[in-house]
């Protein structure tokens, strides 16, 4: 499981892509660009970042409503992303289908979703075609807290379990289900510990902490690609913002979400690299000149494509 230099800046400059786009879009929301509503993650880019990048080009994920870093570490370009929030013609849904919609079926990304916990039975259908047509893809599904006491979660990881499956079910526990704290709506303090009640291994990591998720995500997706069935990993982290762009945020403390930013996972993260010897300083600012300019260019191509036409604004759209 050792890690190159090569993925190690990899994973840094993703996370730090990620971060960047998260608060370009806060920013362009706040100044009426974009239309709808937003959830961000950022404080979360490690558990995104770690677990795709467990992942070979053709497996496949599925997101969430809180799926933008999904789509980046999946592959996604960054002009395409900002060009659907911005509900323009280029964007990856031809600016229909807004921040809850993106997918990317090239690169295996099977989309974000905007029903808490709809991206569940998604994944497992994945996973069960790819053990029908023997294609030796692994699903990674990804689902916060709250969905976690969905009924479809469970039907989901029996029927996985049953059939074993190669699939890694990701639950990012942010501590929050919208303002519900997570201990005020489960009886477990890990979800995780639910993989016992189906057979299948169940794992709780550190989800600021990059490595250890890809770690922990590795281990589950080589076991899966064996044909040895589904994991429950679970990657305890935080958003740092609040739920949704109407989330007037007064049910957490100040204290604790300053607390939490202290355990970013991104200069953490850079930290490491620099004591371990994998990079210097200077190294990792010149990738990050290279992510803002980056995600400036993508705004500026964003901006200057065109608006649907109204004549052709139905197209696409099915509800």
């Amino acid at each position: 499981m050792a890690l190159s230099k090569e993925k190690k800046l990899w994973m840094y400059r993703k996370m730090l892509e990620i971060r960047q786009f998260e608060l370009e879009v806060d920013r362009l929301f706040k100044a009426n660009m974009i239309w709808g509503t937003c959830h961000l993650s950022v404080g979360e880019e490690a558990s995104a970042v770690g677990s795709i990048a467990a992942l070979e080009e053709s497996d496949m994920i599925t997101s969430t409503h809180r799926g933008h870093g999904h789509c980046l570490a999946k592959g996604g370009e960054l002009p395409k992303m900002f060009a659907e929030l911005l509900g323009k013609e280029t964007g990856y849904c031809r600016g229909r289908g807004g921040s809850m919609h993106i997918a990317d079926l090239e690169k295996g990304n099977l989309g974000a979703n905007g029903i808490v916990g709809g991206g569940i039975p998604i994944a497992t259908g994945a996973a069960l075609a790819s053990k029908m047509k023997k294609d030796g893809k692994v699903t990674l599904c990804f689902f916060g807290d709250g969905a976690a006491n969905q009924g479809c979660f469970h039907e989901a990881v029996n029927l996985a379990a049953v059939n074993k499956l190669p699939i890694v079910y990701i639950c990012e526990n942010n501590l929050y289900g919208m303002s519900v704290p997570f201990s005020k709506a489960s009886s477990v303090q890990n979800i995780a510990d639910r993989a016992a009640a189906y057979g299948i291994p169940g794992k709780v990591v550190d989800g600021n902490d990059v490595e250890a998720v890809y770690e922990a995500v590795k281990e589950a997706v080589d076991r899966a690609r064996r044909g040895e069935g589904p994991s429950l990993i679970e990657n305890k982290t935080y958003r740092w913002l609040g739920h949704s762009k109407s989330d007037a945020n007064v049910y957490r403390t100040r204290e604790e979400i300053e607390e939490w930013k202290q355990k970013c996972p991104i200069k953490r993260y850079r930290q490491k690299l620099i004591n371990d010897g994998v990079a210097s300083a200077e190294e990792l600012d010149r990738i990050e000149k290279e992510v803002e300019t980056a995600i400036k260019d993508a705004i500026e191509y964003a901006k200057n494509s065109p608006e649907p036409r109204v004549e052709d604004i139905m197209d696409g759209v099915y509800a």
